[in-house]
């Protein structure tokens, strides 16, 4: 079982912009992607991909402001989250090692989960 480990959280101003990264222990594969869940609201997904097909998926909300990655070689998976706002206040959880589900677009059966970073938003 592959150990994620999350980085790059903090506290930001509105409109700013913050890279969280995701560290794997082992070799990240498959679909991947990026979940949260704020203060009193269920856990959603932000954006997934499968790289190896060039596939990806992003929440209606953070398009145009996030931008999903990875560099396979460090196996690494990163968010790059600019124009940040209020909302985005969440803790942010990588996940990986899944499958891609052609019919929605999105990940199923992920294998590895990390712990989360928190990421806050506010002026």
């Amino acid at each position: 079982q592959v150990e994620l480990v999350e980085s790059g959280g903090g506290s930001v101003q509105p409109g700013g912009s913050l890279r969280l990264s995701c560290d794997g222990s082992g070799y990240i594969f498959g679909c991947m992607g990026w979940f949260r869940q704020g203060p009193g609201r269920q856990s959603e997904e932000v954006a997934v991909a499968h790289f190896d097909f060039g596939l990806t998926t992003y929440a209606d909300n953070v398009k145009g402001r996030f931008t999903i990655s990875r560099d396979k070689a460090k196996n690494t998976l990163y968010l790059q989250m600019d124009n940040l706002k209020t909302e985005d206040t969440a803790r942010y959880t990588c996940a990986a090692n899944g499958e891609w589900d052609p019919l929605t677009g999105h990940c199923v059966s992920l294998q590895s989960w990390g712990q989360g970073t928190q990421v806050t938003v506010s002026s």
